[in-house]
């Protein structure tokens, strides 16, 4: 398994945008979020999906030239349509101008509908913890093709609904939640295949409604579960206020439309601590923090983290060490060199 530094990653994601017809700023935005979700360790967001974007810039389902189209706003709202374009693009423009309004009324919310995938979803709030804000994000994938079933049925009816909450503090090292509201996230399933690994039980059923341990059974007729696996209301739950918030809300719908395309709505909301807290909200949530790894570990742990924080360490790694990049998805980069006569990333550690 090869490694590649992150700077040669992003530079070749780059100019593989580029040749696939993205302008240099998106395609500098695009590679960025992506070589940043393989720096923290979440490879199933990372340039995996490199070849997918690039066969969905093909098919006309990513409009790389796109930029996002204001249908509404006020003083502490706006709601986006993102005519298709790139999903880091134009969710970073709409946090940006999210983050400048709470920046003059202390709270403002916003949706996007009709943008491609936004990847790593903490991205996006963690733009708001930059500013000194918290930062919230919801994400559905509109009418397009569903992955996971509601608690007690077998068919799907429900995307993987992620949310992500992001405070600010002191720590060197960002503070957020990021989670699917599906058992698994389904860039996970996707790098499951790509090394031809098994998974756990309790993230999909197969086609006849048993578990199983076959990464491939979803693509079989198989569906994934909701978060939670005995207590997965809780997940279906969280799911049902994701999809309503992101996908209802924005004017998305629900269900599925055959001819319909991959298509991210979201909900964000940035506010600023200082509306509601009396003290330094920052310093706080660091003690806070540091309170909880005091715990002592129960057996089989060594330490208890804070959420973030084992993607902070990896990335830490990874800057050091290099990424590594699985057999399938290197074959892939190098299929995608060839086809626009570009150079394949350079690597530090060879196959």
């Amino acid at each position: 398994m090869p490694s590649v530094g992150a700077e040669d990653l992003t530079a070749f994601a780059i100019v593989a945008y580029e040749a696939a017809g993205t302008p240099p700023e998106h395609a500098r935005i695009v590679a960025t979020h992506q070589v940043g979700a393989n720096l923290v360790g979440h490879d199933s967001h990372g340039v995996v999906l490199l070849p997918t974007y690039i066969d969905r810039i093909g098919r006309g389902h990513i409009v790389p030239v796109a930029r996002p189209e204001i249908l509404n706003e006020s003083p502490t709202t706006v709601a986006v349509n993102g005519r298709w374009g790139f999903g880091p693009v134009i969710s970073e423009w709409t946090m940006e101008r999210l983050v400048a309004k709470a920046r003059e009324t202390r709270i403002a919310a916003g949706t996007i509908r009709e943008q491609s995938h936004v990847g790593r979803l903490a991205d996006y709030p963690l733009m708001a913890t930059r500013a000194g804000f918290i930062g919230l994000m919801m994400a559905d994938s509109g009418q397009s093709a569903k992955a996971v079933a509601p608690f007690g049925g077998r068919e799907a009816r429900l995307g993987t609904n992620p949310l992500c909450i992001a405070f600010p503090s002191d720590l060197p090292g960002p503070v957020f939640i990021d989670m699917a509201t599906s058992a698994v996230a389904a860039g996970k399933l996707n790098l499951a295949r790509a090394q031809a690994k098994p998974i756990p039980l309790g993230w999909l059923l197969d086609k006849d409604g048993k578990p199983t341990t076959n990464p491939n059974a979803q693509l079989e007729g198989g569906v994934m579960l909701p978060l939670g696996g005995p207590e997965g209301h809780k997940g279906y739950g969280l799911s049902f206020a994701v999809e309503t918030l992101a996908a209802v809300l924005p004017g998305l719908g629900f269900g599925v439309d055959p001819k319909g395309r991959h298509n991210d709505g979201t909900f964000m909301l940035v506010v600023d601590p200082r509306a509601f807290s009396p003290t330094d909200f920052k310093a706080q949530v660091e003690a806070f923090v540091r309170y909880l790894k005091a715990t002592p570990p129960a057996d089989g742990f060594d330490e208890v983290f804070y959420p973030g924080e084992i993607e902070y360490r990896t990335e830490q790694r990874r800057r050091r060490a290099g990424i590594p990049i699985e057999d399938t998805t290197w074959r892939r980069l190098g299929e995608i060199a060839a086809r626009f006569g570009i150079s394949p990333p350079r690597t530090t550690r060879p196959e």
